[in-house]
């Protein structure tokens, strides 16, 4: 098992706050049906959590990131290279206004249906 895989599990593990709770409204198709995973790799990065058939990232920060600019844009840089969309959240927004958030989440997935189970592409 690869470093990255390791800490992602870590980080899993010891969720903040506002991470468990987002996760508590995304986890098991809630949200519209879109399935979310947490703590996931991508390339070299970790990112809080994405939804691959939306190739949507939500990334939660605290007061950590306020330091993290440049290398904030650059992981967001090589993220959007790969063809996902990055949306970003205060912590602080997420305990205070979790339906704000989560309408702004639905917003970003509002033209990318989830995919049904059992069905394939043509």
């Amino acid at each position: 098992m690869s470093r990255l895989t390791e800490f992602a599990k870590r980080l899993r593990r010891d969720t903040t706050d506002a991470e468990r709770l987002l996760w508590s409204r995304l986890r098991a198709s809630q949200l519209s049906g879109h399935k979310f995973k947490r703590q996931q790799p991508i390339g070299n990065y970790i990112v809080d959590f994405v939804c691959f058939d939306a190739k949507l990232i939500i990334e939660l920060d605290g007061g950590q990131h306020a330091d993290q600019d440049e290398a904030d844009r650059s992981r967001e840089a090589w993220l959007r290279s790969q063809g996902f969309r990055v949306i970003r959240f205060w912590n602080n927004d997420v305990m205070h206004n979790l339906d704000g958030v989560l309408e702004r989440i639905m917003e970003n997935l509002a033209s990318y249906p989830p995919k049904k189970k059992g069905i394939v592409d043509a």
